[in-house]
């Protein structure tokens, strides 16, 4: 086996096993704290451009699944564990975690002390980093030059519609057309039959869509790009804005659009997608020293004083101060930091939330988050969702 080392911007270097091919890619340096859900987290898009640090040691000791993939690509740059298991038990494995990630290109570093490299991303706060064989090669050059704008890698090229079914697996699709077999989880099956939800894919997660379809939806995944006059001509009844991946105001471009989306139809806003309402309507966004990256974040339901566990993966979050309080109110926070974990809208039927209730790993305490959209979306059919008209003629 090579040694390899990561290579921080801030100088630090850590020394490791090399698996899997090199890609050269800078990407910035981030942890993870769950304790399952490898194979959800490294086909999570939200990753695109970014080297993933798993900090609980026991990865790839299940294997990998034909069930769990949360996207058809894998998006991260690189992988880094403490150790990993290239000889998975169980009964439904069909491949192994480093095999997966060798095969999409993605060089995984081993044997790295996770709990050191932990402390200088919280020391350092942002940092980007690059997996490589000789430190030395690394200049400072390497650390300049825009960022990419990883949303239009991971969101479909064109329209693709799926036919609510709530009888167990969705045919998911992807950029280019391909399909794959996902499994989901349970909500109540059948309650949104006969609506048709536009999905904004920003790089959306599969057990977002599996949600939408198993309550009986008709869901049209639409990409990024798409305007109000477009989405208008497929007839939803509601729109989904998706999780997904880098800096929202990369978008920035497209918020007029969206805005014009959120008061014609009922809208839920997922991570990204919560981010760039609250931008569409006015807010501000901004940096997280080290983000929300895990299976257990707290967040505190404001309305009723409970307290929910959450997954959450994201690294931006909304400026509560720059809120609109007149139409606006803050729903959940985050317990640990305070930070805005969910907004509604006072007087039209928006909702955002900054953590995943579909989870997928994760907790699915929050998962009556899309049984509320779904009923906005029914009681909504045939007022504010007639296709924008209300809007359009204003």
């Amino acid at each position: 086996m090579a040694k390899g080392y990561l290579v921080l911007e801030t100088g630090e270097v850590f020394e490791g096993v090399l698996l899997g091919e090199l890609s050269g890619h800078v990407g910035e340096v981030v942890f993870n704290t769950s304790m399952t859900g490898y194979q959800e987290i490294i086909t999570d898009p939200s990753y695109a451009g970014q080297i993933l640090t798993f900090c609980y040691p026991l990865i790839g000791n299940y294997g990998l699944n034909a069930y769990d993939d949360e996207s058809l690509q894998t998006a991260v740059s690189g992988v880094v564990t403490g150790e990993v298991c290239e000889e998975p038990s169980h009964f439904q494995a069909s491949n192994g975690f480093v095999e997966r990630l060798e095969k999409a290109g993605v060089p995984v570093l081993t044997g790295v002390d996770t709990r050191a490299l932990v402390q200088v991303i919280r020391k350092h706060h942002t940092v980007k980093g690059v997996i490589t064989e000789d430190p030395s090669s690394v200049e400072a050059n390497d650390w300049k030059g825009a960022t990419p704008f990883f949303v239009s890698q991971v969101s479909t090229e064109e329209p693709v519609v799926y036919e609510g079914s709530g009888s167990g697996t969705v045919a998911a699709g992807g950029a280019g057309g391909s399909t794959a077999t996902f499994g989901f989880h349970s909500i109540h099956e059948n309650m949104g039959r006969g609506l048709h939800i536009a999905l904004m894919d920003f790089g959306y997660k599969k057990s977002i869509l599996d949600a939408l379809l198993e309550a009986g939806c008709k869901v049209t995944v639409v990409p990024y790009h798409y305007s109000f006059e477009q989405v208008k001509e497929l007839e939803p009844d509601g729109i989904l804005f998706s999780n997904g991946p880098g800096d929202p105001m990369a978008l920035q471009p497209w918020l007029k659009e969206m805005k014009k989306m959120t008061e014609a139809w009922p809208t839920l806003g997922i991570c990204l997608g919560h981010q760039l309402i609250a931008l569409a309507h006015g807010a501000r966004t901004k940096k997280l020293a080290f983000g929300h990256r895990g299976g257990n974040h707290p967040v505190k339901d404001l309305l009723t004083g409970k307290v929910w566990m959450t997954s959450q993966n994201h690294g931006y979050v909304v400026v509560d101060e720059s809120l609109d309080s007149e139409n606006f109110q803050i729903l959940f926070r985050n317990v640990n930091d305070g930070t805005v974990e969910g907004l509604k809208h006072k007087s039209l039927p928006i909702q955002s939330v900054q953590f995943h209730p579909e989870a997928h790993p994760g907790p699915s305490d929050t998962e009556f988050v899309f049984q509320q959209f779904i009923q906005q979306v029914s009681s909504s059919v045939g007022h504010v969702a007639s296709g924008g008209k209300e809007y359009a003629e204003a």
